[in-house]
C-alpha cells in the first residue's frame, strides 16, 4: 500500500511539474527558491515516512500556483486606483482648505512621461478616490504618437460625482501644430468632435444648455453645461476645453440627478479650478 501511495504522489508531482513548465519565464523563476515542487518530488521518492513533509510541500506549491494565476489576471499597463481618499496623500488647496490640490506629474500617466501633455492641475474634495483607467483608454499602448483621444486620470465619489481628464491629439482636430483653441474652431466645433468623451457614449447637440468662452492669461477655455439623460457618465455634465502644446485638454465633471441636487455648487468649483 505504501508503494501505491508513493506512486500516486509521484504521478501528482510529475503532473504539477508539467504545469509549472508551462508558466512564463518570470513565474518559473519564482519557483526556483526552495521550490515546493522539488521538495514534493523528493519526498515522494523517500517513501511513506515523508508523508507530512510531502503534504506541506505540495500545499506550498499550490499557493505558488494560485499566486501566479492572480498575477496573470492583472492586465499589464492598467492604471491601478488608490483605494484611499485623496485627502490622505494630496496637499490642501491654497485657495480653499476644504479641497485638496492635484498637480499632474510624469509619474501619473504615460502621456506625461512621454511629454505629450503639459502638467495640469485642479482641486477636488478630500473624500474622493482615484479610479482605475483601463489600459485601452489610457493611451499607454500608443504613446508617444496617439491618433485618438485618451483618458488621463479619473476621480470620483459615489455621493457627489466624478471627474476625468481627456487629452485629444491636435492632429485629430487640425493640421496646424501648436494651434490655439480659437484657431482650431469655435465652441460648437470642439464639442462636436469631443462630445462623446463627455458623455461616455453618444453626443446630441441639443443636450447642450449653456456655452461660454473665458480668457485666462494667454489661454482660452470653452466651457459647457449639458443635460444628458442617456449619458454613461451621468445625467449632468460640465466640461471645459483648452489647447496646450499638441493636444486639446478636456476636463469633465459628471453627476447623476441625485448627486447634482446635492453637489452642484461643489462640482462647478471643481470645474473652474482646472488649468494647464
Amino acid at each position: 500500500m505504501a508503494a501505491v501511495g508513493s506512486l500516486a504522489s509521484s504521478a501528482s508531482c510529475i503532473a504539477s511539474t508539467s504545469t509549472i513548465a508551462k508558466l512564463s519565464p518570470v513565474l518559473r523563476l519564482q519557483t526556483q527558491w526552495r521550490s515546493p515542487l522539488r521538495v514534493c518530488a523528493a519526498s515522494s521518492e523517500e517513501g511513506a515516512g515523508s508523508v507530512v513533509n510531502r503534504r506541506q510541500a505540495c500545499l506550498e506549491m499550490a499557493t505558488v500556483l494560485a499566486s501566479s494565476v492572480g498575477v496573470l489576471a492583472v492586465k499589464p499597463g492598467d492604471a491601478i486606483a488608490r483605494e484611499v481618499e485623496v485627502g490622505s496623500y494630496l496637499p490642501q488647496a491654497a485657495e480653499d482648505p476644504s479641497f485638496v490640490q492635484f498637480k499632474a506629474s510624469t509619474k501619473d500617466t504615460p502621456a506625461l512621461r512621454a511629454g505629450n501633455v503639459m502638467p495640469y492641475q485642479f482641486i477636488l474634495p478630500p473624500t474622493w478616490k482615484q479610479e482605475r483607467v483601463a489600459n485601452i483608454l489610457s493611451g499607454n499602448y500608443c504613446q508617444p504618437k496617439c491618433a485618438e483621444p485618451w483618458v488621463e486620470v479619473k476621480f470620483g465619489d459615489e455621493k457627489q460625482g466624478a471627474l476625468q481628464v481627456v487629452a485629444a491629439p491636435m492632429v485629430r482636430l487640425t493640421n496646424k501644430p501648436n494651434a490655439t483653441i480659437e484657431e482650431i474652431g469655435d465652441p460648437e466645433k470642439i464639442l462636436s468632435s469631443l462630445g462623446q468623451f463627455v458623455t461616455g457614449n453618444s453626443f446630441d447637440p441639443e443636450e447642450v444648455i449653456e456655452t461660454s468662452v473665458e480668457r485666462r492669461g494667454d489661454q482660452t477655455f470653452y466651457t459647457y453645461q449639458l443635460e444628458t439623460p442617456f449619458a454613461k457618465t451621468g445625467q449632468h455634465n460640465l466640461a471645459t476645453a483648452t489647447a496646450k502644446g499638441n493636444v486639446v485638454m478636456l476636463f469633465v465633471v459628471s453627476a447623476t440627478d441625485k448627486q447634482w441636487q446635492a453637489s452642484e455648487k461643489l462640482l462647478r468649483t471643481i470645474l473652474e479650478s482646472f488649468g494647464v
